[in-house]
């Protein structure tokens, strides 16, 4: 298993303390954590109906992801009409290597089961204002 690349000087010291709490963080309110690829292909399969899934591809240890955490939380309760999901890179590395995730962060927008925007690194207001536009497409839809 290769190393991601965190989005700033995360020191592996502090990787087994972030863990539990951005876990915590991260599993409460309208953020679905998928910890098995069981779990991922149920939401794909409820979002194929023209929905917007969005997908945080995290690492607990990462500062940045740390740090986008309560905005990541923020938007899933403000744009209810839209699925937001985090992946542990360390958890299901397969699966990010099969979404060429590099760096920690990385989201993606996907509708339909295919990718149709992307953010890596975190920028808080750049999530937000990628979030707007998917929200916005969703709106517009007929």
């Amino acid at each position: 298993m290769w190393s991601y690349l965190c989005c700033c000087c995360c020191s592996n010291s502090n990787k087994s303390q972030a863990r539990s709490q951005t876990r915590a963080h991260l599993l409460k309110g309208r953020v679905h954590a998928i910890t098995r690829i069981e779990k991922w292909e149920e939401k794909i399969a409820a979002k194929s109906n023209g929905n917007i899934l969005v997908v945080n591809f995290k690492a607990s240890w990462c500062l940045p992801c740390r740090k986008l955490a309560p905005i990541y939380q923020e938007l899933a309760s403000t744009y209810t009409s839209m699925i937001f999901v985090t992946i542990d890179v360390e958890e299901l590395a397969e699966f990010s290597n099969e979404w060429n995730v590099e760096a920690t962060p990385t989201v993606v927008f996907l509708k339909d089961g295919r990718q149709m925007d992307k953010l890596v690194g975190g920028d808080a207001e750049e999530l937000q204002k990628k979030t707007a536009a998917a929200a916005e497409l969703l709106l517009r839809q007929p």
